[in-house]
C-alpha cells in the first residue's frame, strides 16, 4: 500500500479507472435486490455532448450510482436516436459541397449513405458519455432504428391503424420550405423580429366607394383569403355581417363572418381569414364550413390559385409586388412599424409556413385520457408537482397528432398502396400480401415519408427492452421508476411515451418524474450557437488553450463572440485559456446547481469552488493515510474515543440521514451542500485539526491513539461512499486505499454499500462541548485577523463571567483550546475585575480578552487602519452619492439600486468596526 500522489491530477485516474469499471462489467444489472431502471432521454446519434446533456445525464447517473449502492438491481438503459431531420440535413450538406443532391443518388443509395455517416460518427457522444462518468450499460445500447425497435414502431402503428386511431387526411402543419418537411413544434423557432403592419382596404361588394380595414403582417397570402371577420358583438360591422367584400387583386368576392375569435380593439377590428396558412384562421374556417385555398407550393412559390401575375413567384418576391399593385390601385390605408414573433425551423432557420398537405395522423383524445388518468390518480407524479399543471393544460387541450415527415431518414411508414390508390399496412411487403390475401401480381408501392422521430421515441421506455416480445428484461425493469428530462419536452416527449406505455402494455413507463431545469449561462441567456454563449462539457473537463478555442471559431464550431467573450474573462485568472477542472468537480458544479427552480445560471466560479473541493478532499485524504498506513486502526472500545472522534462520528450519521432525504425528494443542490458542509467544514476543517494534539500529544495513550486512528480512516470510508455518487473517480482512486485499513473489502466502491443512518453514533452532548470549542476559537481567531496578530503567535487570555457549562468546558478541554487557539495561558477574573487594554469577544454569557500590550506596534498598526479608513470612507462618499441622486435611485433596475444599498451597509459597518480598533489602540 502506497500514498496516494502529492498533487490531485484528475486526468491521470479518470479514463483509467472508467475503462476498469467497464471492463469487469460493474455497470451491469446484479440480478439481485428489488429492480430500478432509468431510460437515458436518447440523444442524436450523430450528435456531441452539450451542458443540457451533461446536467440531466449527471443527475441520472447519481441516483444510478445511489440505487446501485442502496442494494438494487440497477439498470441505466442507454441509446441514441436517428434524428430524422438533423441526420439526414448532415449527410445532404456533406453532399451539397461534393455538388450533389439526395435526388442525385436516389433513396436507397442516399440512406446508406446516411447509414455509413452514423457508423463514422455515431460514437462519439457515447465517447462523451464515458468521459462524464456516465455507469451504464453498454450491452444493452440500443438504436431507434435497430430492427428490434423497429419492429416495435411497425407493431404500433398497425395496431392504431387497425383501431382507427392513425388517418390520414388534409390539415394545416408546420411546412419547412427549405427541408420541404412538416415539422413538429418543437422544431420551430419563435422569435420576436422587427416587421410591418399593413393596413388594407377591402371594398364592399355592394359599394365598392366604401371598404373595410383589414390589418395584416403578411399581405402575400391575401390571395388565399376566404372571408373577412368581426366579432359579433362589435357595433361597427354587424350590419354588414353576411354581405360581400371584392378581395382585392382577384375576381373573388368573400363573405363578412361574425366570429368571437375576432379582437375588436385589434387594428380596425376586421380580421382577413386565410385557413390554407394561418393555423387560427384555419381554425375559424373550420367553424364556418369555409374551403381553404392554398397559394404555395411546397417550396413557398405561388401556385395555380393565384392570379396568373404572381403564379410562380417566391413568396416575398410576390409580397414586394402585390404591395405595389395595392399601392397603385390605392388600396393601403397605412403602414406601421410592428415587431411579431417570426415562426423559423430550428435547423434550416427558413421561415415556416403554414401549409395544408396530406398527412398522417394519431387521435391523441383517446390515448391521452387514461394518460390524464394515471397522473390525477398519482400512478404517476411530477417532480416538483407544479409541473402537473402544464402536463394537463397541454394533454386536456391536445389535437391530432401529425406523424409524418417528408424525410428520406426514419422509419418508413409501413402503409402500401395499390395502382387504384387502396392502402394497406404491414411489417413488410410480404406481411401485408398475407394480411390481406393480395394477389401475387397486385402492384404494390410503399408510402414514401418517415415516421416524425418522435413516434419512435414515445415507445423508448418498452421497445428498449425488447417490447412486443415478452423479453427478461421487459419483465424485471418495466415499469422504469424515474424520468429525468427538461420541461421543454413535456409534451413532445414525456406525454407521449406514458400514452403509448398505457395503450400497448397497460402499465405506466415510469412511476416519478423529475423535472429538470434548462442550462443557460452566467447572464441567464439561453445557450445556443447562434448567441455564441455555448460551453462544450468536455473543455471543461480537459480545459482548452485560448488557441484551440480560435480554432473553434474558426471551425463554426463557437461563435466569436462566444470565444472572445472567453478569451477576455480568462485572461485574469486563466491567462492561457480554460484550465482542466476533471470530471468530478464538473459533476458537482452540475448537482449544486439541480434545484426546482426552471432556469440554472451556469457560473464557472463554482466550477472553481468544487475544483478546489476536489483537492481539499484529496488532501485530507493524504493527512488520513499518513497518520494511519502501516499503523493499528482497527476497532477498539468506547471508552477511549475523544471528544471530537465521537463528535464527527455524530455528525457523520446526521450527513447520512441528509443525504437519503435529499435524493428521496430529487434535492440534488442539498444533497450536494450537506457533503459539502461535512466533508470541508467538519471533517477537513475541524476534525482533522482536533485529531492533531491526540496524535502527537506524548501522553496519549496506545488506546486513544487506535480510537482516533480507526475514526479517521472509518469516517472518511464512509465520506467516500457517502460521495461517490457525485464524485466516482476521486472517491474510487481514494477508496482502494482506505478501505482495507478501515476493514472493508471489495472489488470497487461502486459496488460497496451506501451508509446507512445508525442512531446508536448520534452523541448531543459532544455536539454541544465541540461546538462550545469552536465558538471559543472562531472568536480568539477573529480577533487575531482583526487585530494583525500573527496566526502563530501564543497568546494570553482572560475569561471574565460565563455559565457553569463555560466553566466545566474550559476545563475539561483546556488541552485542546490552548493548541487549537494558540494559547500561552488562560486565566479567569472575577466577575467585577476590571480587564486590561484588550480586544474583546463575546460566546453567549463568556466575555473574552486579549491583553494587547506589546502584541502590537501601536503606531504602526493605527497608521494602518487610518489608511484602510481613509479608502472605506472615499467609496462610500461615491456609493452614498449615487444613492441620494434621483437620476440613479429612480431609474436604476431595482436590484441594481438593492445591491447598491447593501453595499454602503456593508462599508458603513466594517468602518465602524476599524474606528473601535483605533479606540481600542489609543486605551494601549
Amino acid at each position: 500500500m502506497t500514498l496516494i500522489d502529492k498533487t490531485y491530477d484528475p486526468q491521470t485516474i479518470e479514463q483509467h479507472w472508467y475503462q476498469t469499471w467497464e471492463d469487469k462489467h460493474f455497470f451491469a444489472p446484479s440480478g439481485h435486490g428489488q429492480a430500478y431502471c432509468i431510460m437515458l432521454p436518447p440523444p442524436n446519434v450523430t450528435g456531441s455532448l452539450h451542458m443540457g446533456h451533461g446536467f440531466g445525464f449527471t443527475l441520472i447517473d447519481v441516483l444510478i450510482r445511489y440505487q446501485r449502492m442502496c442494494g438494487r438491481n440497477t439498470l441505466w438503459q442507454a441509446g441514441t436516436d436517428h434524428a430524422g431531420i438533423a441526420t439526414q440535413m448532415v449527410v445532404e450538406r456533406k453532399l451539397n459541397l461534393e455538388g450533389k443532391t439526395r435526388h442525385d443518388l436516389g433513396r436507397e443509395s442516399f440512406v446508406e449513405k446516411i447509414w455509413q455517416w452514423k457508423e463514422e460518427s455515431g460514437g462519439n457522444i457515447s465517447r462523451q458519455l464515458r468521459r462524464l462518468g456516465a455507469s451504464i450499460d453498454w450491452s444493452r445500447e440500443r438504436f431507434t432504428l435497430d430492427e428490434g425497435l423497429s419492429h416495435a414502431v411497425r407493431e404500433v402503428f398497425i395496431r392504431l391503424y387497425d383501431e382507427g386511431l392513425i388517418y390520414r387526411g388534409k390539415r394545416l402543419v408546420n411546412w419547412d420550405p427549405v427541408l420541404l418537411t412538416a415539422i413538429s413544434d418543437l422544431e420551430v423557432t419563435n422569435e420576436e423580429e422587427e416587421g410591418k403592419l399593413w393596413h388594407l382596404r377591402y371594398p364592399l361588394a355592394h359599394d365598392q366607394e366604401k371598404y373595410l380595414i383589414v390589418a395584416t403582417t403578411r399581405p402575400e397570402t391575401l390571395l388565399g383569403d376566404v372571408a373577412v371577420a368581426v366579432h359579433p358583438d362589435d357595433e361597427r360591422y354587424q350590419h354588414l355581417i353576411g354581405q360581400q367584400v371584392l378581395l382585392p387583386l382577384t375576381d373573388r368576392m368573400i363573405p363578412i363572418i361574425a366570429d368571437s375569435y375576432v379582437d375588436p380593439l385589434f387594428g380596425s377590428g376586421c380580421v382577413k381569414i386565410t385557413p390554407a396558412h394561418d393555423f387560427n384562421d384555419y381554425a375559424v374556417g373550420a367553424r364556418h364550413q369555409l374551403e381553404p385555398i392554398n397559394i404555395f407550393t411546397p417550396t413557398a412559390h405561388l401556385n395555380e390559385n393565384a392570379p396568373p401575375a404572381y403564379q410562380g413567384m417566391e413568396r416575398f418576391a410576390a409580397r414586394k409586388k402585390i404591395l405595389a399593385d395595392l399601392t397603385e390601385k390605392n388600396l393601403i390605408e397605412k403602414i406601421e412599424a410592428h415587431k411579431l414573433k417570426i415562426p423559423r425551423g430550428d435547423r434550416s432557420h427558413a421561415i415556416i409556413e403554414p401549409y395544408l398537405t396530406y398527412q398522417w395522423y394519431v387521435k391523441s383524445k383517446p390515448l391521452a385520457e387514461p394518460a390524464i388518468r394515471a397522473v390525477e390518480n398519482g400512478d404517476i407524479t411530477f417532480v416538483p408537482e407544479n409541473w402537473n399543471r402544464t402536463y394537463f393544460q397541454w394533454m386536456h387541450n391536445i389535437e391530432d397528432w401529425c406523424i409524418s415527415r417528408q424525410l428520406w431518414w426514419g422509419h418508413r411508414i409501413p402503409v402500401w398502396y395499390d395502382e387504384e390508390g387502396q392502402s394497406y399496412v404491414g411489417h413488410d411487403e410480404a406481411d401485408v400480401r398475407s394480411r390481406n390475401q393480395l394477389a401475387a401480381d397486385l402492384k404494390l408501392k410503399q408510402d414514401d415519408d418517415v415516421l416524425d422521430t418522435w413516434f419512435s421515441s414515445a415507445l423508448w421506455p418498452f421497445s428498449s427492452l425488447g417490447w412486443p416480445n415478452a423479453a427478461n428484461d421487459l419483465s424485471v425493469f418495466f415499469p422504469t421508476n424515474t424520468l429525468v428530462t427538461g420541461f421543454d419536452i413535456i409534451f413532445f416527449w414525456v406525454a407521449r411515451m406514458i400514452m403509448m406505455s398505457l395503450k400497448f402494455t397497460g402499465q405506466v413507463p415510469f412511476k416519478e418524474i423529475y423535472i429538470t431545469g434548462l442550462i443557460r449561462d452566467a447572464e441567464g441567456h439561453k445557450m445556443s450557437k447562434s448567441k455564441g454563449n455555448v460551453l462544450d462539457p468536455i473543455d471543461l473537463i480537459d480545459g482548452i488553450s485560448l488557441d484551440e478555442l480560435i480554432k473553434k471559431r474558426s471551425y463554426g464550431l463557437m461563435q466569436p463572440a462566444m470565444a472572445q467573450k472567453i478569451e477576455k474573462s480568462t485572461q485574469g485568472e486563466f491567462p492561457e485559456g480554460i484550465p482542466s477542472f476533471g470530471t468530478d468537480a464538473l459533476r458537482y458544479t452540475f448537482c449544486s446547481f439541480a434545484s426546482y427552480t426552471r432556469e440554472i445560471r451556469f457560473d464557472i466560479n463554482r466550477l472553481i469552488g468544487y475544483r478546489n473541493f476536489c483537492n481539499k478532499l484529496w488532501n485530507a485524504s493524504r493527512y488520513v493515510l499518513m497518520n494511519t498506513e502501516g499503523k493499528n486502526c482497527s476497532a477498539s472500545s468506547n471508552a477511549h474515543l475523544s471528544l471530537a472522534d465521537r463528535w464527527i462520528r455524530s455528525r457523520l450519521q446526521h450527513t447520512i440521514e441528509a443525504a437519503h432525504q435529499a435524493l428521496k425528494v430529487y434535492r440534488f443542490d442539498l444533497f450536494a451542500q450537506a457533503l459539502y458542509e461535512f466533508t470541508w467544514n467538519e471533517f477537513c476543517d475541524w476534525y482533522l485539526e482536533l485529531s492533531k494534539p491526540i496524535l502527537t500529544h506524548s501522553e496519549s495513550t496506545a488506546e486513544m491513539l487506535q480510537a482516533t486512528r480507526h475514526t479517521l480512516v472509518s469516517v472518511l470510508e464512509s465520506l467516500l461512499r457517502l460521495l461517490h455518487p457525485i464524485v466516482p473517480f476521486i472517491t474510487e482512486e481514494i477508496w482502494q486505499r482506505v478501505a482495507p485499513l478501515a476493514g472493508k473489502q471489495g472489488a470497487s466502491i461502486m459496488l460497496a454499500s451506501y451508509p446507512e443512518y445508525d442512531a446508536q453514533f448520534i452523541d448531543d452532548e459532544s455536539t454541544s462541548e465541540i461546538e462550545w470549542l469552536k465558538n471559543i476559537i472562531i472568536a480568539i481567531r477573529s480577533i487575531r485577523s482583526e487585530m494583525n496578530i500573527a496566526p502563530g503567535k501564543l497568546l494570553n487570555i482572560l475569561l471574565r463571567k460565563g455559565c457553569i457549562f463555560d466553566r466545566k468546558n474550559e476545563e475539561k478541554h483546556r488541552h485542546l483550546l490552548m493548541t487549537l487557539a494558540k494559547l500561552a495561558e488562560i486565566t479567569w477574573l472575577d466577575e467585577t475585575e476590571t480587564a486590561p487594554p484588550s480586544a474583546s469577544a463575546f460566546v453567549g454569557e463568556l466575555e473574552i480578552f486579549i491583553p494587547m500590550a506589546g502584541f502590537i506596534n501601536k503606531d504602526e498598526e493605527t497608521n494602518r487602519l487610518k489608511k484602510e479608513i481613509a479608502k472605506l470612507e472615499k467609496e462610500l462618499t461615491f456609493i452614498s452619492n449615487k444613492l441620494s441622486n434621483p437620476q440613479f435611485a429612480d431609474k436604476a433596475p431595482a436590484e441594481v439600486v438593492n445591491k447598491e444599498r447593501a453595499k454602503q451597509t456593508e462599508l458603513t459597518m466594517t468602518v465602524n468596526k476599524l474606528k473601535q480598533q483605533m479606540a481600542q489602540l489609543a486605551d494601549l
